[in-house]
């Protein structure tokens, strides 16, 4: 619950793009961490938590690494990666 705490914090509180991105990754962190501490205490042997937990860590990999990328090309248009800042791109 901490985990996610500090997640949305980070969402409501900060205007840095960067800021954002980690808080997205905390959060999923979060997600991640209940999926395998209930997994481990299932009845069943199966072990679908531990496997969910392995394709949301990869695909948190891509999202951070899309996310830098579009991050890395707003600064270079703007120098400033502001929140704010950037809504004024919005068409």
């Amino acid at each position: 619950m901490a985990l996610l705490s500090v997640g949305v914090y980070g969402l409501i509180s900060k205007r840095n793009a960067i800021r954002l991105l980690f808080s997205v990754e905390i959060i999923i962190n979060a997600a991640l961490i209940n999926f395998i501490a209930f997994a481990r205490y299932s009845d069943s042997p199966l072990v679908a938590g531990q496997t969910f937990s392995l394709f949301a860590i990869a695909l948190a990999a891509t999202e951070a690494a899309i996310g830098l990328a579009i991050i890395v090309q707003a600064f270079r248009l703007n120098h400033d990666i502001d929140v704010l800042e950037l809504k004024k791109l919005k068409g």
